[in-house]
């Protein structure tokens, strides 16, 4: 049985005219009221938001990194590239003589897919990764990768659709799709990357219930948070069952070109230019401050993506790209991320083998790419409740509960090191050590042990720290 809650009012009651309504008194917060949302002392304008504004909160985790950030904390969470590394007077240099010789149109608006001559040197960057099929008018520059996230899961998603992402996930994608009020269903995935046949149950488990799935979010290579990286076997099977079931895969690949140890494995969008949308980035190779990413895409959803990306900005910005386009012709690029795949690859193994030695009661995964360790921590302690006590000790990880959906992940914790140095990573692991074997010996005491997140709000809206 329904029962109809909207409110009546007699046939006879005259509505009031909106022309002769005098201005409400008392400010924004009659405003807003009058508007038909009550305000609150501290927000006037709260009954007016639209509905999946409300859903923005900013979690506690957000805030404690504020104090995280602290020159005597050290930081193992955020996925900061060591821009140290740089030949920043050669940079410079580039960049000074950039303005001064094209200056007018390095600081005037541009076109809104993107400078012309970056996307055919973005064409040379994706070459090394087996996509040699496309064109520059594939290619949409984007203010970061994360924007790109964003204009694919506006054109894609309507509320209530589902996504499906591996477990666990990068934060900022599950940012994006709750606020695009998406349903994210997680597939599993094991030392080899995303696993096939939970791939086809989600999809089929999905349409069984009646809903839709739109895509999938993909991040093959180095994984953020999980660092695995998906096989060369399994990639051809997760496009076979993609295709067979009709549905589109975001590839989202700013790691790709970071490996310790062998060359890069070919793209997913190395074979399939319909099924798959590319996701890069120049955050994790170069430089995150200039937020110059791109996307290839095929043609119907490259005009789309164009469309609402000038409706979002206008255009993307004609000096970050010229100064990338700059840097690629004028500097030792290829040179440049040989180096920090072998900075990189010291840092990974300073932090492996601080885990060895203060910490062998966890376990974890030994990356062969990218940024990060995934750390599943001793039975019954909870990394995000931890969190607190762990910078108080002058250290900071990011909670295994920022990359699930659905409050999963408590008894891991996502480690970095891209920023620290190896001597500041090892004095962090044996920080974090300390923390851990007290936390396990009041465990031990009292025998909690960690529950999901009944209120998941790290992945909403991530602060930078989390990329």
């Amino acid at each position: 049985m329904t029962h109809d809650t909207t409110p009546t009012q007699p046939a006879t009651t005259p509505a009031p005219s909106a022309a002769a309504a005098p201005a409400p008194p008392g400010g924004p917060a009659a405003s807003a009221t009058a508007a038909g949302g009550a305000g609150t002392r501290l927000d006037p304008w709260f009954g007016s938001y639209a509905a999946r504004a409300h859903g923005m909160r900013a979690s506690e985790i957000r805030a404690l990194f504020a104090v995280a950030n602290r020159p005597e904390v050290v930081s193992l969470a955020g996925g900061m590239p060591f821009i140290e590394g740089l030949p920043l007077d050669v940079i410079g240099e580039a960049v000074q003589r950039l303005i001064a010789t094209k200056g007018t149109t390095a600081l005037q608006y541009g076109s809104g897919q993107g400078d012309e001559e970056l996307r055919e040197r973005i064409l040379e960057i994706v070459a090394l990764e087996g996509i040699t099929d496309a064109h520059p008018d594939d290619v949409v520059v984007t203010t970061g990768s994360q924007q790109g996230l964003d204009l694919v899961t506006r054109i894609f998603v309507d509320p209530g659709d589902v996504v499906l992402a591996e477990a666990p996930s990068y934060v900022g994608a599950l940012g994006v799709f709750r606020s695009y009020e998406a349903q994210v269903q997680h597939v599993p995935l094991d030392a080899d990357g995303l696993v096939p046949e939970a791939l086809e149950r989600a999809i089929v488990q999905a349409r069984s219930a009646g809903q839709r799935v739109k895509f999938l979010y993909t991040i093959p290579n180095y994984h953020n948070p999980a660092g695995v990286t998906l096989s060369l076997e399994r990639r051809q099977r997760v496009l076979e069952i993609c295709k067979r079931h009709g549905v589109l895969i975001i590839e989202d690949n700013p790691y790709g070109l970071l490996g310790f140890d062998r060359e890069p494995l070919p793209a997913l969008r190395a074979f399939d230019d319909e099924g798959v949308v590319y996701l890069g980035s120049f955050s994790k190779t170069f430089a995150p401050g200039y937020r110059v990413g791109w996307v290839i895409a095929p043609h119907a959803v490259r005009e789309k993506l164009v469309l609402a990306s000038e409706s979002s900005i206008l255009s993307p910005s004609n000096a970050s790209q010229m100064a990338i386009t700059t840097y690629l012709a004028t500097c030792d690029w290829r040179g440049q991320i040989k180096a920090y795949r072998e900075m990189y690859r010291e840092r990974r193994d300073a932090m492996v083998g601080a885990l060895s030695e203060h910490l062998p009661s966890a376990s974890w995964n030994v990356p062969d790419g990218g940024f990060y360790v995934w750390v599943r921590l001793p039975d019954g302690l909870d990394a995000r409740s931890m969190l607190p006590r762990a910078v108080t000790e002058r250290v900071a990880y990011v909670p295994g509960t920022a990359f699930f959906y659905d409050g999963q992940g408590a008894d891991h914790m996502r480690l970095s090191f891209c920023y620290p140095t190896p001597e500041r990573i090892r004095e962090g692991v044996r920080r974090l050590a300390s923390v851990v074997n007290s936390e396990a010996d009041l465990v031990r005491l009292f025998g909690t042990h960690a529950e999901p997140d009944d209120d998941p709000r790290d992945a909403e809206h991530p602060s930078p720290n989390l990329a």
